[in-house]
């Protein structure tokens, strides 16, 4: 069974820094892609990061330079680390694993909560 944990949510003044963190079980983990959503009420999940198997790494124009993913193989965990944050990046925030070679599946975390105060 597939199950991702996120933790590392919670308030911070804007210019702080967050490290969000995504623990992932029931998978060969460093042979999987990992992403990063966010999303606030009223609107759809927004791609934030991903990650792929051979930590080749994209990012939404928003959190460029800000952002960065990464991945720890021997610990089954993918990190967000989140500087000079703004208002604009308060959001719950979620892990997702694919999984699959001729169909895909998403696997999702439960979220964390982002919350970056003026």
């Amino acid at each position: 069974q597939v199950q991702l944990v996120e933790s590392g949510g919670g308030l911070v003044q804007a210019g702080g820094s967050l490290r969000l963190s995504c623990a992932a079980s029931g998978i060969i983990f460093s042979n999987n892609p990992m992403a990063w959503y966010r999303q606030t009420p009223g609107k759809q999940r927004e791609l934030v990061a991903t990650i792929t198997s051979g930590d080749s790494t994209d990012y939404a124009d928003s959190v460029k330079g800000r952002f960065t993913i990464s991945r720890d193989n021997a610990k089954n965990t993918v990190y967000l680390q989140m500087n000079s944050l703004k208002p604009e990046d308060t959001a719950v925030y979620y892990c997702k694993v694919t999984v699959g070679s001729l169909v895909f599946y998403n696997y999702w975390g439960q979220g964390t909560q982002v919350t970056v105060s003026s």
